[in-house]
């Protein structure tokens, strides 16, 4: 018998076919929602396309409405699917913490803390920082660092995959992370442009060729929102795109353009004079770093450690 569907007798003992839903529908259309298309969701889940469209045909059988529109070329969620991503969110955030629930449950020694951070915090800050914490208190929890881009944080955070988030934020850009989470400011970071010395012989920030941040970057994000507030137009076309800051910044010391960079990420290339500023320091966007958390309540290492890190204030 299929797997996903469970037989039953109604009381005048005719078959009753009831589909369960298997939670991997849920993942497949957060991932279509994030990607835009089915084509790239397939993809990020490893599966044909035609395999991953009759898994979303499966779950819209199983909710009974339809919740993608098929009508355009532009993936779009229909209302019904807008409602319901919100509970596919909800829905796999509680089943991550109710298994951390039971995990935390059944480990009697070994207790894990479960972060996600941007790829340029989990270089710049996190390790000096967990450090510090460390110093005075030392944990025996193992700790587990996932390093991704924004998007793909924001998704281990709402699943329930990760206790914590460490981020870049900025009160214009929006976030996945509504009002079942909660965050403290552990710092702050700047957002400016640099390129190579030898570059900017012969060009500024208007002239010279644009490298940039694709959707998936926090700072990206952060960087677009600023402008939105500031009046100031969008960035020319790019001739790069990535959402790794280290990897524009590495593209800007080779000398292939203008790149929009954290400070923390470029303090020494700037001291060394490998890079230089691109605009002056007036046009840099402030930028908090901050840490999430689920508001629920986490397993008991989680929420010691919480209670450390908002007394160090």
């Amino acid at each position: 018998m299929n797997p996903c569907v469970r037989y039953s007798r109604d009381p005048v003992s005719a078959w009753v076919i009831e589909y369960a839903m298997d939670s991997d529908w849920l993942v497949d259309f957060l991932a279509l929602v994030d990607c835009g298309g089915f084509s790239r969701a397939a993809e990020q889940r490893a599966v044909s396309q035609p395999s991953f469209s009759r898994r979303i045909r499966s779950l819209e059988e199983w909710v009974g409405a339809t919740l993608v529109d098929r009508s355009t070329h532009t993936m779009r969620l229909t209302p019904a699917g807008e409602r319901f991503k919100v509970v596919a969110e909800e829905t796999l955030r509680r089943l991550h913490l109710g298994r951390e629930e039971v995990r935390a449950l059944s480990r009697a020694s070994v207790e894990t803390l479960r972060f996600a951070a941007t790829h340029v915090l989990s270089l710049t800050f996190f390790p000096a920082w967990l450090g510090r914490l460390e110093a005075n208190a030392p944990t025996n929890a193992t700790v587990e660092l996932t390093a991704d881009n924004m998007v793909a944080c924001e998704r281990i955070m709402v699943e329930g995959r990760a206790q914590f988030l460490l981020c870049h934020h900025h009160e214009a850009a929006a976030t996945r992370l509504g009002s079942d989470f909660r965050s403290v400011r552990l710092g702050a970071d700047m957002l400016l442009p640099v390129m190579s010395p030898k570059l900017a012989e012969t060009a500024d920030i208007a002239s010279a060729p644009h490298l940039c941040f694709t959707a998936e970057s926090g700072m990206g994000r952060i960087l677009a929102a600023d402008r939105v507030v500031k009046g100031l137009a969008p960035l020319p076309q790019p001739v790069f795109t990535s959402h790794l800051a280290s990897v524009l910044t590495a593209m800007a010391r080779d000398g292939r353009g203008v790149a929009w960079t954290a400070l923390s990420l470029v303090a020494d290339d700037l001291a060394a004079g490998t890079l230089v500023r691109a605009a002056p320091p007036e046009q840099d966007v402030p930028m908090e770093i901050r840490l999430w958390r689920p508001k629920a309540r986490q397993a008991p290492v989680a929420e010691a450690l919480w209670a450390r890190i908002v007394k160090a204030g």
